[in-house]
């Protein structure tokens, strides 16, 4: 659906500046958290299972807030409360020590902080549909941030003397993802009337499985990427500010993407964006395998905005068309659960004792893994109509 108007509306504003707040963040966490966790003393194996535990503690949470807001609405309220608590438990990172006491706040702090993301991706999309805004052109607000945090975060920690600042960098910004998340549009969750469709009935259309394979291998590609990407980068001697500029030009290039989001929609369909983001999984993986030359990694990071950028727009538009309004927040929370907690959740488990015997090498079982994504893709392709849709989720 085309906007009726160009001209940013008020709603798109607020929840860019969210996405901005939001992705401050994850722009300070997926390239630096590792390197945080190493100056605690952390060591590949603990790291691998300290990052997994952020996604880990997507899989019981996601679902149960999913199934909160598909019952009861409350999208704004639960954003809220889900953001002061994960502040909260961030701010305990600063007097806790040890594995074990990192592992628990990592669960409870990253699950919560996970939750954010698919109620807010719910609410963007539903506007979508209804015309009010473009998800594409507000969601890359987000992207931008996460290049200038990326980017603020390398150059800080050049200069710091502690790796402390980068928590403490990760607190101010979850104090922004509350302020802004006040600001949140208030739009209830769309709830069918009579008897409540049950979780099941999302698993009885064979595409929805086809798109939650294809996804989720997909997206676990990615974990060697980022546990471990900084870390290797800066072990080939490359700076703080080089390393920050290659996070960022994977996502200025996923940006692009997400400006034209919309014709890129009309034009090749959610089906062909995860088979797309699968395929150039296989070719990034295994070129970050072999080099780490800033020749190459420059032009390979750009192909973020495939690997990340197309499933993960490819994955917001086919559950906004394909999933029936009654289970779109359930849709979207096994989405994050498992294409974004379970899987990497998992993938990051091997992806520690994979670098510290391999190194660089570990890059190739993930794009072994991407290989088997673009299998699942193919599939998806074909079980699709002609017209390149496929029937709601019934």
């Amino acid at each position: 659906m085309r906007l009726t108007a160009k001209r940013p509306t008020p709603e798109g504003l607020r929840l860019a500046v969210f996405y901005g707040a939001l992705f401050t963040v994850i722009g300070l966490q997926l390239p630096y958290w590792p390197v945080w966790l190493e100056g605690r003393g952390m060591g590949p194996e603990a790291i691998g299972i300290l990052v997994g535990a952020a996604f880990w503690g997507k899989v019981v949470t996601n679902p149960s807030i999913g199934q909160f807001v598909d019952t009861h609405g409350r999208r704004k309220t639960v954003m809220v409360v889900l953001a002061i608590i994960a502040s909260s438990c961030f701010a305990l990172f600063t007097v806790v020590d040890g594995f074990w006491g990192l592992l628990v706040l990592s669960v409870l702090g990253w699950s919560l902080f996970a939750g954010l993301m698919p109620l807010s991706e719910t609410v963007t999309m539903g506007l979508n549909a209804k015309g009010r805004l473009d998800y594409g052109r507000v969601r890359l607000w987000g992207s931008l941030t996460f290049i200038g945090a990326a980017m603020l975060g390398g150059w800080v920690l050049e200069r710091a003397p502690t790796t402390e600042v980068i928590l403490w960098m990760i607190l101010a910004g979850m104090g922004l993802v509350t302020v802004t998340a006040l600001g949140i549009p208030t739009v209830q969750a769309e709830r069918r009337r009579g008897s409540r469709l049950p979780f099941r009935a999302l698993f009885r259309n064979r595409a929805y499985l086809l798109f939650l394979a294809t996804a989720s291998l997909t997206q676990v590609s990615h974990t060697v990427y980022y546990a471990f990407a900084t870390l290797h980068w800066r072990d080939a001697g490359l700076s703080g500010g080089v390393i920050g500029a290659l996070w960022a030009i994977g996502v200025i290039a996923e940006v692009v993407l997400f400006a034209f989001s919309g014709r890129v929609i009309a034009r090749i369909g959610p089906e062909r964006l995860l088979f797309l983001g699968a395929v150039a999984g296989v070719v990034r993986w295994s070129v970050l395998a072999v080099t780490t030359d800033v020749v190459f990694l420059v032009p390979i990071q750009i192909l973020h905005a495939a690997t990340f950028g197309c499933t993960h727009l490819g994955a917001m538009h086919f559950i906004a068309g394909r999933v029936i309004p009654g289970l779109t927040g359930r849709a979207q929370a096994t989405y994050s659960s498992v294409a974004m907690g379970l899987a990497p959740g998992i993938g990051l488990l091997a992806a520690g004792p994979l670098y510290a015997a391999f190194g660089g090498g570990a890059f190739l079982a993930t794009a072994a893994v991407a290989g088997l994504g673009t299998l699942w893709g193919w599939a998806l392709l074909k079980h699709s109509t002609p017209t390149g849709t496929s029937r709601r989720t019934r």
